[in-house]
């Protein structure tokens, strides 16, 4: 089973202190590696990282020639100008065009059930054996699911941050995602910023923060859907992207797919802020004195 990391988004600030490829762990590992470790303890068997041609050499030489020999690899290439049969790239277009099109990118590199996880995230180890499992027992096409994260695991302390607070129903499906920003940390829990005023959010609500269990037949609505969007941006729109939480939502929405919510009590942790780069060094660095992880993360 595979795991999916979208890192081609790293590319705009490759070279200038980049966020996902800060070291953080106590040997100098970077985040992604600790999804790697994660993944594979829960039972993922390959990983696939999403870059682009332009960048694998620097990518393979900071962490791809390191990660293949841990276990198999494989690479996908999201590219600008990657686009269906009708379709060129927009003048003055020069943003990727979103986790949709990233993932889409792994056209005949997947063929089988597979996790996709941002690169720059700190996601825990429990959800990975949730997801793992899920997908193991879960084989019908449609049949997705999600880790669901406690908004209160999810903040920082460093400033508002945006989160996509879910809609779960009574049997623990995913039937909505409001992506709401401005939500901070407060002494009572949580609140959202707007016009000057917190409004609070209950802290125990479910967020998605992009780690979804999918199936081989995604990719192919994936393809179709980019079509759609393609076809639908207005002219003179070189921003819009094409985004893994809407298309699935559509999916929700047309019955074409249910999404399973994980629920997992692990802390996140990422760089949203410069600060918070000090905060999530002390807490690999806890995890690690704990024994949860080794030092270094993998064998040299």
């Amino acid at each position: 089973m595979d795991l999916v990391i979208m890192a081609a988004g790293i590319g705009s600030r490759f070279g200038k202190g980049i966020k996902q490829l800060t070291p953080v762990g106590p040997d100098g590992e970077v985040i992604m590696e600790y999804s790697i470790h994660d993944a594979l303890e829960a039972g993922f068997d390959r990983v696939v990282f999403i870059t682009r041609r332009d960048l694998l050499a620097a990518f393979k030489e900071i962490i791809g020639n390191k990660m293949e020999k841990v276990c198999p690899t494989a690479y996908a290439f999201q590219e600008l100008d990657d686009l269906p049969e009708g379709f060129s790239l927009p003048e003055g277009r020069t943003k990727p065009w979103g986790t949709g099109q990233a993932v889409l990118a792994c056209k005949g590199v997947v063929t089988g059930p597979f996790a996709v996880i941002n690169a720059d995230d700190y996601y825990g180890k429990e959800c990975f054996k949730l997801v793992h499992d899920y997908l193991a027992s879960h084989t019908g096409d449609g049949e997705y699911c999600m880790a669901g994260f406690i908004l209160g695991n999810t903040l920082s302390d460093n400033g508002a941050v945006t989160r996509g607070v879910c809609k779960v129903n009574a049997e623990g499906y995913l039937t909505g995602v409001d992506e709401t920003s401005g939500i901070v940390k407060t002494p009572a829990g949580a609140a959202v910023e707007k016009d000057g005023k917190q409004v609070p959010i209950n802290p125990a609500s479910h967020v998605s923060m992009n780690m979804w269990g999918l199936t081989p037949g995604f990719i192919g609505r994936l393809e179709a859907g980019f079509k759609a969007f393609l076809e639908s941006r207005k002219e003179g729109d070189v921003k819009s992207e094409y985004l893994l939480p809407t298309v699935i939502d559509g999916m929700i929405q047309s019955g074409e797919a249910t999404v399973k919510v994980l629920e997992t009590h692990d802390k996140w942790f990422g760089v949203t802020y410069a600060e918070d780069k000090e905060t999530v060094v002390k807490a690999l660095r806890a995890l690690h004195d704990a024994g949860d992880y080794p030092t270094p993360l993998f064998a040299r």
